[in-house]
């Protein structure tokens, strides 16, 4: 028993509706997430990687198994209750143009304030320290529509953070950014984990990054298991050259990356 261990599958099985018919993508997963980590989800586009993140996060129910998040069934917790646990960062662009950035990461509160969510001054406080620990506190009082992609997720993440969730999960959150702001959200995401304790798992198509950066990965392959270890574990065995069906693009284990 790992004692360390914050999130637990059994059995999972995930997928979704196709009409009537249920599609399957991944079944019989066993997976962990251990408190303090960052773990990094990746493989080729249509593997499971978002399905698998929504059934994780409830927004999706898996067709099969149970998700336990410190000692609890997931699946079985009221809305509120889960919100107070796993904090959400997704692809989606929300409309929150006419919001400044403080209003936005204020939001993050709605799971500990009253029905009217009115925000107090420990509630403040908290939303203060959620920017100031993502890095967007000059941009307090500026509207969300004028800040850049990488600003935006440094507010998406900062809302996620005014949440006090232990478990953070983030589809894709470095997609459509620049490469310094990619290193960037990435490092920001290794010290939520490392010196918060947050324990953090995303998905990404930025290999390089999230091979140099995160603690595991799981990594799911074109015969759609799930492997799961570090990344120098998971190199040793050979396992990143089962990610792509395209039998030219190669794993370069000197570069983190694949090549042709």
């Amino acid at each position: 028993m790992n004692d360390n261990a914050f999130l637990t599958t059994h059995d999972l099985a995930v997928g979704y509706r196709n009409g009537k018919q249920q599609v399957t993508l991944l079944k019989g997963l066993n997976l962990t997430l251990d408190r303090g980590k960052l773990v990094a989800l990746l493989g080729q586009n249509g593997a499971g990687k978002s399905t698998l993140l929504r059934a994780i996060t409830c927004d999706e129910r898996p067709i099969a198994g149970t998700i336990m998040v410190d000692g609890k069934n997931l699946l079985e917790l009221s809305q509120r209750e889960r919100s107070r646990i796993l904090g959400l960062v997704s692809t989606e662009r929300i409309q929150a143009g006419a919001l400044t950035v403080e209003e936005l990461v204020g939001l993050g509160r709605q799971p500990h304030t009253g029905f009217l969510g009115r925000l107090d001054d420990e509630d403040h406080r908290i939303v203060r320290e959620a920017m100031a620990d993502s890095g967007i506190s000059s941009k307090a009082g500026e509207y969300v529509a004028s800040l850049s992609d990488g600003e935006r997720q440094k507010a998406m993440i900062a809302r996620a953070l005014a949440q006090q969730t232990p478990l953070i999960v983030l589809d894709e959150p470095t997609a459509f950014l620049d490469v310094a702001s990619r290193i960037e959200t990435m490092r920001l995401l290794q010290t939520l984990a490392h010196d918060r304790g947050k324990t953090v798992l995303l998905s990404s198509h930025d290999i390089s990054q999230s091979l140099m950066l995160a603690d595991e990965l799981w990594l799911i392959t074109t015969d759609r298991q799930v492997l799961t270890g570090t990344t120098r574990q998971l190199v040793a065995d050979g396992a990143m050259n089962r990610l792509f069906t395209n039998r030219d693009i190669h794993f370069n284990p000197n570069i983190l990356d694949y090549s042709f």
